[in-house]
């Protein structure tokens, strides 16, 4: 099939980003790097869990890492992830603002 290669990858970003927690991370991501302990705060739950989340999305090629000293940064690895995210505002929180409004994390 024409495309396959770009079709499979697509497929696997989109399944990274099928979560609640990981929508939750690029939500936080777009302001800049953050570490595990920060998005854990932001988001609630284990440090064990937010890291299966982040893992995942680094597996597929959603984020990378710099690390500085002991602590490790989380980011986008490419910014155009925040073009999906305005789509899925405007499709599925027309009437709404973002799921994660500062103020509800």
């Amino acid at each position: 099939m024409k495309y396959e290669q770009e079709i499979q990858q697509a497929v696997r970003c989109l399944k990274a980003l099928a979560h609640p927690t990981r929508l939750g991370i690029l939500y936080l991501l777009r302001e800049g790097e953050k570490t595990v302990c920060e998005l854990q705060n932001a988001l609630g739950g284990t440090q064990s869990n937010m890291s299966q989340h982040l893992s995942i999305m680094r597996e597929r090629d959603v984020l990378c890492t710099r690390k500085e000293s002991n602590l490790v940064y989380y980011a986008i690895k490419n910014q155009e992830v925040f073009e999906l995210l305005d789509v899925f505002q405007r499709v599925f929180c027309k009437n709404h603002a973002l799921p994660f409004d500062d103020e509800e994390i």
